[in-house]
């Protein structure tokens, strides 16, 4: 495996995706160059035997689909997100303080760790929304230069920063953007980034960003380090696997999400409608009816691949006992007794065969049994699509901070885990029996 060229195309895939808006972009771009076909959700589908096809929901959620040359039996995905817990900027945003100084009204999306967010240059992209003759149009904004910071309070003011300081969203982690500026100096800029005048803007979504470029490090390149690793690391390999699989008796499915950091509850999450239909589509436009759709469920699998927690070195306690995954020891497969995580024996084994079959390494991850976990996509999409499914990761450290830490290795392996899934076969006997071709 040449993990340095991986490593390479993952560091700058994660420098040109500072939000998921442009992860969709970017990934629509790489599919396109492979002669994958766009689809439209509002146009019929006409669709052809061979041929890759994508399809995208809110610009900010992908699933990418290939048909076999031959009759399929069924449905091979791999599925993740394309969101990364950051800072949004609220409407009205430009609050001045004393004359002087402006700085940012943002709130927080998902889960993140504040302090890493302080103290390093960041920037804002997203979209805007502008209004046209025929209707409104979006457009795409990342301001590609050092813009903000939100800057520490002083330790001789804050002398209980090193002993559990609690920051607080609304006081702590506000941007500084400018000093004396105009009102209204915020929109403006970004409509002139955006080439469009400022009356033009009906709304945005946009979000700061760390600047920070992905790096190497470790003595002997071990490591890589980037914000966004969880899950664009996963949507990354999941989208290289496919372009280079070969699918011969079943439809390979490329599925990346949005909003899971925030419970996956939109049109373009995981619980919503987006993968069936999709799928059913697929189904209707093969000459398929509903009984076939069922029948072709239970064929398929799904793999839910959302990053996963590597034993910290400076706090190895906090991994289970028996269950420690390492970054660069291989894939993990997540197991939860409460089903946070969908694997079971059953879906193991089958990817555990895949993994076999790909030469790669696979580690197991559990929490402590006193440690509540986090979720993920896998058990949601199966409110919609239920089938076999596994969860996994790509073991990391700091997850949810905006620079995270990951194996230089691992990217590699998922990569062909992928590949071999996106080119296999399952074949369910109803007993309990699986045919799986490989």
């Amino acid at each position: 495996m040449d993990f340095t060229r991986v490593n390479e195309g993952l560091l700058q895939f994660l420098d040109e995706s500072p939000v998921a808006f442009y992860a969709v972009k970017n990934m629509r771009r790489m599919l396109e160059e492979s002669g994958a076909e766009r689809l439209c959700e509002g146009d019929a589908w006409k669709l052809e035997t061979g041929k890759k096809y994508y399809v995208t929901r809110n610009e900010s959620a992908i699933i990418a689909f290939e048909i076999p040359k031959k009759d399929y039996r069924g449905f091979q995905i791999m599925a993740s997100h394309s969101d990364s817990p950051v800072f949004k900027i609220k409407a009205n945003a430009e609050i001045e303080v004393d004359k002087t100084y402006v700085k940012l009204n943002v709130e927080k999306y998902g889960g993140m760790i504040f302090s890493p967010w302080l103290d390093r240059p960041l920037s804002v992209a997203g979209r805007v929304i502008i209004e046209t003759p025929e209707g409104i149009e979006t457009r795409l904004v990342r301001i590609d230069r050092d813009l903000v910071i939100i800057p520490n309070l002083a330790i001789h003011m804050n002398r209980e920063i090193n002993d559990g300081y609690k920051f607080n969203a609304q006081n702590d982690m506000l941007p500084l953007f400018g000093e004396k500026l105009e009102k209204g100096s915020f929109l403006r800029f970004i409509a002139k980034e955006a080439g469009v005048e400022e009356s033009q803007i009906l709304d945005t979504d946009l979000y700061l960003y760390n600047r920070m470029k992905g790096t190497t490090l470790g003595l002997n390149g071990e490591f890589i380090c980037s914000g966004r690793l969880d899950d664009l690391q996963c949507a990354y390999a999941s989208l290289q696997g496919f372009l280079q699989a070969k699918p011969t008796e079943s439809i390979a499915v490329h599925c990346v999400y949005d909003n899971e950091e925030v419970g996956s509850g939109t049109k373009q999450g995981a619980q919503s409608t987006f993968l069936k239909d999709v799928l059913h589509r697929i189904n209707a436009a093969m000459g398929r009816d509903e009984e076939g759709y069922i029948r072709s469920l239970t064929s398929s699998f799904m793999v839910s691949a959302d990053n996963a927690h590597s034993v910290h070195p400076n706090h190895t306690d906090k991994a289970d006992p028996t269950n420690r995954p390492y970054m660069n020891q291989g894939i993990v497969i997540k197991y939860s007794a409460n089903q946070k995580y969908t694997t079971d024996a059953v879906s193991g084994a089958i990817f555990r065969r895949i993994c076999k079959k790909a030469e790669v390494p696979v580690q197991t991850f559990t929490n402590r049994s006193d440690m509540l976990g986090g979720s993920t996509l896998g058990n949601l999409s199966g409110n919609q699509v239920a089938l076999n499914t596994v969860d996994i990761g790509l073991p990391q450290l700091a997850m949810h901070s905006p620079y995270e830490t990951a194996g230089a290795k691992d990217t590699a392996y998922l990569i062909e885990a992928a590949k071999v899934l996106f080119s296999s076969s399952i074949q369910s006997s109803g007993d309990g029996t699986y045919t799986i071709s490989l």
